[in-house]
């Protein structure tokens, strides 16, 4: 295939996944063998946002391949070897705060008052229905120890990026008549419902991650379009730490 490219600026590859190398997991219907090829010019796609300077390739075992040229020395980074480790993550609402409080800053300085229906919502969930949340926390990651890692494998999908689909996805509804104009206050619990909604729906594929001064992109894509092996579906996004 020729080097993907965006128009004529030809995409650097970020990374390659060997799926027949990663451990199976439930929910994260990776292929089971083939190689994930991630291309992305980070500076034009944060500046962009577009998704068109990202591209996912897959390649199935047994395809007929030949070595292809790069375009640039600068399209190809310095081949590492690398080691991967299973871990454990919760949805953002789920994770655990600090030690002396039982909540995330998902929830901090919000009193009751401040919280939003789906919010109020959330909470009487984690309260009443979820007693023994924190034994459950426990349990996962002491099955599966979290640790630092330069680029993450599936997971839930960034809460940036879950934000911003889901922004997208309202005003759309609301453009093509398909739900009725949200009135400016109730938009935040809007949001937030659709956010909830669509972590379940969306999911990340590959992720970077942050560094100071650096960039770093994440790939999220649909459950359904990942089972299907249509990775050219995932939207990247890509961002640069900076103060």
């Amino acid at each position: 295939m020729k080097w993907p490219s965006a128009g004529d600026i030809p995409l650097p590859l970020l990374l390659s996944v060997d799926c027949g190398a990663l451990p199976r997991v439930d929910g994260f219907d990776l292929p089971a063998d083939g190689t994930l090829l991630f291309f992305v010019n980070q500076e034009m796609d944060q500046e962009d946002g577009s998704g068109r300077y990202a591209r996912v390739v897959y390649v199935p075992d047994g395809t007929d391949t030949a070595v292809a040229e790069a375009p640039s020395s600068a399209c190809v980074r310095e081949q590492l070897d690398v080691g991967a480790v299973l871990g454990a993550e919760l949805p953002l609402w789920l994770q655990e705060g600090d030690e002396d409080e039982d909540w995330h800053e998902f929830w901090e300085d919000l009193d009751w008052e401040d919280m939003s229906p789906f919010q109020q919502k959330l909470f009487r969930y984690m309260e009443h229905d979820l007693p023994h949340l924190n034994e459950l926390r426990a349990l996962a990651h002491d099955l599966w120890p979290s640790g630092a890692a330069g680029v993450v494998i599936g997971g839930y999908a960034d809460d940036e990026v879950i934000n911003s689909i889901a922004e997208q996805t309202l005003a759309g509804r609301e453009k093509a008549g398909k739900i009725p104009a949200i009135p400016i206050a109730q938009w935040p619990s809007r949001l937030e419902e659709e956010k909830h909604r669509l972590t379940s729906e969306w999911m990340s594929l590959a992720r970077e991650a942050r560094v100071y001064e650096e960039y770093c992109t994440s790939f999220v894509i649909r459950h359904d379009d990942l089972a299907a092996a249509r990775v050219d579906k995932a939207l990247a996004v890509t961002r640069f730490e900076a103060p």
